[in-house]
């Protein structure tokens, strides 16, 4: 009784027991954070100051960006793209659509290839999509391309322990020309195509279907502004051809063509532009004994690469 007393005498409410509440207060708050992360500390000092610092420096150039998304539409171009393997991320089908042979390879296509959403989509959206095109109930989205940046060419080739094979393309507009470049450069062991930003064929569907699967393999690497990055190319040791009619060599005789080179092909008809041919080391011709005015662009590319993969041999 008198233990009782004790427990009750001068306090207010039940005391037997804390109800776990000191026990809790006993346990430890878990491990001391780094010093980097305690606020006032030195090393969070000097951590934040060089996190800020780090925001502040330009991103790497390692990239030459992205193109812009693509639609491809209509029964025969999309099944068109998807047997070329033109990368795709998405099929839209139109809901009750007439089941012919072409719907049925491009759905087989799509689900053989893996990797492309399959989506059903009523015919006012499939319109809305195309701003109106005959898509025929099959729309093919094309993501955007994944652009290198010209330095990234030369160091490739350097890592391979080879001399850089460029071709650069000025005012090149049509796709399946670029298609055509790309394929001629995989062919010929080239390391990689540069086109301007603006102004020029990207790798489109087009372009894809044109290179038979090379740009797959073959980089693009796309250029804010090409003279500077062929007078970059020129400080890094490699020498800059321009092909020209008018040019002051004969392709034969350019012995430049077996070592490090960038071959630049300007536009039928304009050929190359003012600044970018001031920028060549070389301004080459070739010869066409059947008196013909000019050559297309993967046309003359691919002489040019000829050429220079026989010097290399």
């Amino acid at each position: 009784m008198a233990a009782n007393n004790r427990r009750m005498s001068g306090k207010k409410g039940a005391q037997v027991g804390s109800g776990g509440q000191r026990r809790k207060g006993l346990e430890g708050k878990g491990p001391t954070p780094p010093a980097e992360m305690r606020k006032k500390h030195k090393k969070n000092r000097i951590a934040t100051a060089k996190a800020k610092q780090a925001a502040r420096r330009p991103a790497p150039r390692g990239r030459g960006g992205k193109g812009t998304s693509e639609m491809v539409v209509g029964r025969n171009p999309v099944v068109e793209a998807l047997r070329e393997g033109v990368p795709a991320s998405t099929l839209y089908v139109q809901q009750f659509i007439d089941n012919d042979e072409r719907v049925r390879e491009a759905l087989q296509l799509a689900a053989d290839r893996g990797g492309i959403n399959l989506m059903e989509a009523p015919r006012p959206e499939l319109d809305r999509m195309t701003n109106g095109l005959n898509h025929q109930g099959l729309v093919l989205q094309v993501p955007p391309y994944e652009y290198a940046h010209p330095e990234d060419l030369a160091a490739a080739a350097a890592d391979a322990g080879e001399d850089p094979l460029i071709v650069a393309l000025d005012g090149v507009t049509d796709p399946r020309n670029l298609g055509a470049v790309v394929r001629s450069v995989s062919a010929f062991g080239g390391h990689g195509v540069v086109v301007p930003e603006r102004r020029a064929a990207g790798m489109t569907a087009g372009a894809w279907k044109t290179s038979a699967g090379t740009a797959a393999r073959t980089p693009v690497a796309r250029a804010t502004n090409l003279t500077r990055a062929l007078e970059a190319y020129r400080k890094a040791g490699i020498v800059v051809v321009g092909l020209a009619a008018d040019g002051e060599a004969e392709l034969g005789d350019l012995e430049a063509l077996g070592g490090p080179v960038v071959i630049v092909v300007g536009s039928e008809g304009k050929g190359l532009s003012r600044l970018v041919g001031e920028t060549c080391d070389f301004r080459v011709r070739i010869p066409m004994p059947g008196g013909a005015e000019s050559l297309n662009a993967g046309v003359a590319a691919g002489i040019v690469l000829y050429e220079a993969a026989g010097r290399r041999v």
